[in-house]
């Protein structure tokens, strides 16, 4: 089911100044050409941790529906009787997931500096595809200049399944 929704970026929510001008400063103060950019510091993401309510359902829409395949399982070091497992999401990195059971956490809620939504890169063969098993699973998305596809996971997570190459959005080099 292919929907839009104000909660991944419709652009009639809240005032939208136009912000043109600022964005230019900006780059013009902060934005380096690639030549000139240092190496960053980072090697690359180890693993986004995520929160699980139910380790099964995760597993099986991580691994059976977006085919993700899980590779480890094992207890939490940091919560006694808490799983914490990982899914390969290629280019040698993983999504890590936690539960936390006898914690009785709320649901989720957006906040200034929270997580927003996780964005993995697909192929575009494999976006077909994995938009098909999603529809056909009648999990609700939706779809954004024909690459990004949206959509919450087991516990409400957002996802976008995007379609342009590592590095790149709607066609431009953002690395």
């Amino acid at each position: 089911m292919t929907t839009e929704s104000p909660h991944f970026g419709s652009t009639h929510d809240g005032d939208h100044p136009d912000r043109v001008d600022e964005w230019a400063a900006m780059r013009q103060k902060h934005l380096r050409a690639a030549a000139d950019r240092p190496t960053s510091s980072a090697r690359g993401v180890h693993h986004q941790a995520l929160i699980s309510s139910n380790v099964e359902r995760t597993i099986d829409f991580y691994q059976g529906l977006l085919e993700f395949p899980l590779t480890e399982l094992f207890e939490n070091r940091d919560y006694e009787g808490s799983t914490h497992f990982f899914f390969d999401i290629g280019n040698s990195n993983a999504l890590a997931f936690f539960d936390f059971p006898g914690l009785e956490l709320e649901e989720y809620a957006e906040v200034l500096g929270g997580h927003h939504h996780l964005a993995i890169s697909v192929s575009p063969d494999n976006w077909d595809r994995l938009r098909r098993k999603l529809e056909a699973a009648g999990v609700e998305m939706f779809v954004v200049g024909g690459s990004s596809l949206y959509c919450a996971g087991p516990d409400g997570e957002r996802i976008e399944l995007i379609s342009d190459p590592l590095g790149e959005m709607d066609g431009m080099a953002v690395l």
